[in-house]
């Protein structure tokens, strides 16, 4: 029979620096994650908006068609805020592992 017990230093726990760098990587990986959702979602609303008839007395004109790709940017970044529509999560995980497979 093969010996499976580990060195003791792969066993130890990692130093608080280690961990408190650990835990702010990966808010930085679920904020990437965020914004990739967030930016998905931009691009999954346009087409919704481009037959859209605005002419009004206070719609249509230049001026809406210029701020609109704003409107649906922030309409993403809300619906991410509420919980999103579950991308961030396997985008997230993915880039964990991703990150854990480097050498």
């Amino acid at each position: 029979m093969t010996d499976l017990s580990a060195p003791a230093e792969l066993i130890r726990p990692l130093p608080a620096a280690a961990t408190a760098a650990a835990g702010a990587s990966r808010e930085k990986i679920k904020a990437t994650a965020e914004a990739f959702e967030a930016s998905f979602l931009s691009q999954m609303l346009k087409p919704m908006f481009e037959g859209l008839s605005t002419d009004g007395l206070f719609g249509g004109g230049q001026g809406e068609a210029t701020w609109r790709s704003f409107l649906l940017d922030e309409m993403a970044k809300k619906t991410v805020a509420a919980r999103g529509i579950g991308l961030a999560g396997p985008v997230m995980n993915e880039m964990l592992k991703m990150q854990e497979a480097r050498p």
